[in-house]
Parts: C-alpha cells; structure tokens; sequence
C-alpha cells in the first residue's frame, strides 16, 4: 500500500467494471475510488457508530495533497460526531427553491395529464413570482398577503386552487427535504394560516345553466361560429354532458362509429366512461371524421387537442347575450334529463357520477342501449327547445 501522490495516482488503471479502493497508508480513512471511468478522493471513518463516506472531489480537481488537507478537516469533524453529509443536506434543503421542488415534484408524482396541466398552469401564473424563493422563506403572513391578492384578482375560488396546491407543493418538499434524522424545512405548513386564521373563502357551488328561453339564441351563436372546431365542442358538450377536458381530449380511436358510442378513457374518478350518440350526434361526428387528419376528435394548434375556450365562449356570449361557462352546458344537460324524468341512476351514468353507495345499483348491469334511448330524448328535447328540432327531423 502506497502513500496517494500524484504519479502513483496517474498511473493506477481504470477497472474494466464496479470500483477499486486505495486507502492511503499514512492518514488512516482518506483514500481513493476508481471506478470504470473516474478517481475520486474519499474520506471514510465511523460517525456515532455508523460508517460514514464523504466524497471529497475528483482527482487532476483535486491534487493529493489538496485532497489530504481536506481530509484532515472532515476526519477532525467527524470525529467530534458532525457527519459531512447531513450537513450538505441540510445546507442543500435551506437554499432549495420553490421551482426546484415544483420541478421534483412533477417528476415524481404519478399525475393525470390534466391535473398536470392545472398544477403547471397554476404554478407559472398565481406564483410566477416566487419561483426563485427560498422554500424557508415562504412565511406565513406572506401566504396570507397573497392569497387575499389573488382573492381580489382571479377570484375565491381561483385563489383556494391555488394555496391547495401550494399546500401540497410545500408538504412535498417537507418530506423530499428532511434530513436522516428526521429535521423538516418547517414545524407547520405556512398555507396553515389560513385555517388558522379562518381566512379560506366559502365558494358557494355554481347553479348557473343555460335556461330554456336562452336555448334558441344559444345554439344559434354558436351556430354562427366560424370556427368549426369550437362550434362542434360546444354542442357535442351540451347534448353529452362530458366535462370539457373530457371532450376536448377525445380521440378518434375511442369514438365506434359503427357501434355509436364514445369512450373517454381519462375521467375524474378514473374510471373509463362510455356513452351512446343519439342520432344528431352520429351525423355530427361522422361529417368531422370526413374532414379530420388529426387523431384529436377537436384538435387544437401543433396536432394537439384544444386547450382554451375562453375567447370563443367571449363570441357567443356577445352575439348571444347569454353568459355561460364550459360546466354550464353540462348542468343544462343534467337538469333538462331530469326535466324528462330520466331515473337518477342513468342520469348517474350519464354523467360518469360514482354509484358505488348505491346498493340497488350494484344489482343494475349498465346498458348502454337503454342509455341510449336516454341520450335520443335528451338530444331531441335540446333540439326541440333550440328550434332547429324541424331541420334534424
């Protein structure tokens, strides 16, 4: 065993495979590991009766006598019980930032494509500016401050979005960042002000739908679309009920044509959704395939589904004085159902609500042909009230 200079440590040979240890003869713990293609000075030794590796720097960074100074130091520490490594994680946990743990945790968490979508959406606008903050700075009277911000900006229900994921994003980086001895970033998540101090908004639930007299003047901006894309959405929206993201993401490959139904594969409570199409919904999809080179049933810009509606919706509502959201057409779809005394376990079905604490319906196959006789008189009724039921005739 040789004393680590630099000639002898020029000289030793790469293994073919695993790693090789020299340990220098003259300073008990500081060594060498070579692996396939690296040297790298080592400093090895027992911390509270653990072993305790710390990688010092490669070597032609490092020179052996730079590499044993070192050394000297971390074996001085760790002999009064300090372990290198805890330190470096906890001096790596006090300068993260809240875009490296946004970054970590949209790489480790199994998230559907949408929620991805929110999160990130959510992410680059309600806290473009924080995204260089040190994840201990984040306080909580400047949580509180900015959620009364976005409150007054974008709205309540906008803002309780938006301090949830935060919530999350910070719980995450308490977990990912702790280190071996089970020290957190923080005691309390900094979004627990707001319980705290009662500040969450109450967001009433939205009832708002498009009502019957407001049918005819509806259909016919939308009608008046001149694109074509956004004008086949909305109606496919209102005579399905699907959520908008739902709709907007449906693929050409879950649309059966010939058996008439449409299958959307990424739902909220993650279970595949079927429904049947009623006669004018058939024709509607039939003509669009007839034109359609994309795989996305409406596709967007850059061969991708159609990601925003806003300045469309802004269309109809002007040329029909109507004002309504994505959701609203499926509130009208489910309130019209019920207006045609359709059983609340089809409409159920219809709108892809779990029935899971439904005991008569754990006895009930689903059939999608009597769905459809449901879907034929709730596409006929919405027709009928939009005055164009005579044309489909």
């Amino acid at each position: 065993m040789k004393k680590l200079t630099k000639s002898y440590v020029d000289k030793l040979p790469f293994p073919e495979k695993g790693q090789v240890f020299y340990r220098d003869p003259e300073l008990k713990g500081f060594a060498l590991r070579v692996t396939k293609g690296s040297k790298t000075y080592i400093v090895e030794t027992s911390v509270r009766g653990k072993t305790c590796r710390v990688t010092i720097g490669k070597h032609r960074i490092f020179s052996p006598d730079q590499a044993r100074t070192q050394a000297k130091k971390l074996l001085a520490d760790m002999a009064m019980g300090i372990n290198p490594n805890l330190q470096k994680q906890q001096e790596r946990a006090q300068t993260v930032t809240l875009q490296q743990v946004f970054n970590q945790f949209m790489r480790e968490r199994q998230l559907k494509p949408h929620t991805r979508y929110d999160y990130t959406n959510c992410f680059e606008s309600a806290f473009k500016t924080w995204h260089h903050k040190q994840v201990i700075d984040i306080k909580k009277p400047m949580v509180a401050s900015h959620y009364e911000k976005l409150c007054a900006g974008r709205g309540d229900a906008y803002a309780n979005l938006c301090m949830r994921f935060l919530r999350s994003l910070l719980n995450f980086a308490n977990v990912a960042y702790e280190d071996n001895e089970g020290n957190r970033l923080f005691n309390d998540n900094p979004v627990s002000v707001l319980s705290d101090k009662r500040q969450w908004r109450t967001v009433a639930r939205r009832n708002r739908l498009i009502k019957v007299h407001e049918l005819p003047a509806w259909w016919s901006a939308v009608q008046d679309l001149s694109n074509a894309t956004h004008r086949d959405y909305f109606v496919l929206l209102l005579l399905t009920g699907l959520r908008k993201r739902e709709a907007a993401t449906l693929n050409w490959k879950n649309v059966d044509l010939k058996a008439g139904t449409l299958t959307v594969t990424e739902t909220k409570n993650s279970h595949p959704h079927t429904l049947p199409l009623s006669d004018y919904l058939q024709s509607l999809l039939e003509s669009r395939l007839e034109t359609s080179n994309s795989e996305w049933v409406f596709e967007g810009r850059k061969n991708k589904p159609i990601v925003e509606s806003r300045h469309q919706i802004q269309l109809v509502q002007s040329a029909s004085g109507v004002e309504f959201s994505c959701h609203d057409l499926r509130r009208t779809f489910a309130t019209i159902a019920e207006n045609l005394d359709i059983s609340q376990f089809t409409i159920k079905r219809l709108l892809n609500h779990s029935v899971s604490q439904d005991v008569t319906a754990g006895y009930i196959i689903k059939d999608i042909e009597r769905m459809r006789v449901a879907m034929q008189g709730i596409t006929e009724s919405i027709l009928e009230k939009t005055q164009v039921y005579v044309e489909v005739k």
